[in-house]
């Protein structure tokens, strides 16, 4: 597909009487926007100062506070609670963790690699058990996760993946190829391959991050929004670290920056990590004559192994949600305001959606939205805490945050009250990496990156079966982006 869409090619895209473009999300729609909370009234001091209501910041408030009730903890949110990715991802919470393993064992062992995926499968029953405790009603079922193959080539890479996996921390029970003859209801048009791997749940974004923000304020903990962050100050001297904010500044002994996909507008960080940009679509309910057709009784999380790749859920009133990277990144590390998703970017969930389900091609589309998820330079996510300064980051996810920025606020929360735990010895902690290039080349090489994983996807589509291999452009989009 092209770069732009023309209104012709939108023209076929059934659309509701109720479809909406942006506000923030289905997931906050279906639900309803918070109420917002007050704003930070002033000049403030605190234990521990959180920038940041989503997941992340949210999360390690929650666990600080279950640690030491006596803590004064305090969390800055410039819009509401859950405004960001973690009230717009697509409700994977799964044990798929990004970044290259490799890099990982090069500096602490290979053990330590799998113990960070191994970590990561229990986090999906962590997550699980506290919103039961909580009483936290996020839609959850813990289908697990469902991958599929459309074409020889993307076969030939699941199989290889698998392999690879299990070389890392992924024993034959935590993802495996599926039998021709494994009899699942999930029916996906054309699919050649199927993976499973029990180690995911469905949930409903929107409410788990408004549920834990209820938690945590129950523990305690301040929320204050409509709170922008001007600036983080680590600690000089005798002066204690602090957040400069629009209403006044916040002076505590630990700071958690937790600002993920948003982390460039602050300042001196505009470079740290990529703000790359996901978008996804939600139908109206589906029939039950279509789902009949269908199935997906089990509820997985559904995704494919395309280079450019989607992911979807079935909805508890059962709608098909699914998104992928669509226009990937904006020029001068822009984001939008409200989740506005470009034509084209529908177009291309459109028919990602119908190519493997056909029979709900007359389903309207009822939402579109995009949000933006944080990359490092190097793909690799990390935790950390700097004892000098007295600022700590989780983050950089690249697309996988639901359940890594549970493990995360788990792993800061230590090392916040300085315990040398299992968590503070993972891999990931400490892990640090150069920033992004300067404009135009980080936009550039985006788009080229991108590119040539949109035109690897099409040759592999193309290629006869005998002939089916990964595409050379996809090896050199990948060596582009340095994963």
């Amino acid at each position: 597909m092209g770069l732009f869409t023309t209104a012709a090619q939108m023209r076929p895209i059934p659309r509701s009487t109720r479809f909406v473009n942006g506000a923030v999300s289905f997931w906050f729609r279906e639900i309803g926007l918070p109420e917002r909370r007050d704003p930070l009234p002033g000049s403030a001091d605190y234990d521990v100062c959180v920038v940041g209501a989503g997941y992340t910041g949210l999360w390690t408030a929650y666990y600080l506070k279950k640690a030491r009730p006596d803590l004064r903890v305090v969390v800055l949110e410039r819009e509401f609670a859950g405004f960001g990715a973690s009230g717009r991802n697509g409700g994977w919470l799964s044990a798929e963790f990004a970044g290259s393993r490799e890099r990982y064992a090069e500096s602490h062992g290979k053990g330590a690699m799998i113990a960070l995926q191994r970590a990561m499968m229990s986090t999906v029953d962590e997550v699980i058990s506290v919103a039961e405790t909580e009483g936290i009603d996020a839609d959850i079922v813990k289908g697990g996760m469902r991958l599929v193959a459309t074409n020889a080539a993307q076969r030939e890479r699941m199989v290889e993946d698998i392999e690879y996996l299990q070389e890392w921390g992924y024993w034959p029970d935590d993802i495996h190829l599926l039998p021709d003859d494994h009899g699942s209801p999930l029916a996906v048009h054309e699919a050649v391959a199927s993976a499973y791997s029990p180690h995911a749940a469905r949930v409903q974004p929107a409410k788990l991050v408004t549920g834990l923000a209820r938690a945590v304020e129950a523990l305690g903990v301040t929320i204050f929004e409509g709170t922008a962050v001007e600036e983080i100050r680590p600690r000089q001297g005798a002066a204690r670290p602090a957040v400069v904010t629009e209403h006044g500044t916040v002076y505590a002994d630990h700071i958690v920056r937790a600002t993920e996909g948003f982390t460039s507008t602050l300042r001196g960080q505009r470079r740290e990590w990529l703000p790359m940009n996901s978008s996804m679509i939600v139908t109206e309910p589906i029939p039950a004559e279509v789902w009949d057709k269908i199935g997906w009784e089990g509820r997985e999380v559904l995704g494919d192994t395309a280079h450019a790749y989607v992911y979807a859920q079935r909805t508890a009133d059962d709608r098909i949600a699914i998104g992928g990277r669509g226009v990937p990144y904006r020029f001068g590390s822009a984001q939008d305001k409200d989740g506005v998703t470009q034509p084209q970017t529908i177009a291309e969930l459109w028919r990602a959606l119908t190519r493997m389900f056909p029979d709900v091609a007359d389903v309207p589309v009822e939402h579109a939205w995009s949000g933006v998820l944080g990359v490092p330079r190097d793909w690799c996510p990390s935790v950390h805490m700097d004892t000098g300064s007295g600022i700590g980051w989780a983050g950089g996810y690249v697309g996988s945050g639901v359940a890594t920025s549970n493990l995360a606020g788990r792993t800061l929360r230590d090392l916040v009250l300085g315990r040398d735990t299992e968590l503070t010895r993972l891999p990931w902690v400490g892990h640090q990496v150069r920033g992004w290039e300067p404009e135009p080349l980080r936009w550039v090489g985006t788009q080229v990156i991108y590119g040539l994983y949109r035109s690897a996807d099409r040759r592999e589509s193309k290629t006869p079966e005998e002939k089916a291999h990964t595409s050379r452009l996809a090896g050199l989009a990948t060596r582009i982006a340095g994963r």
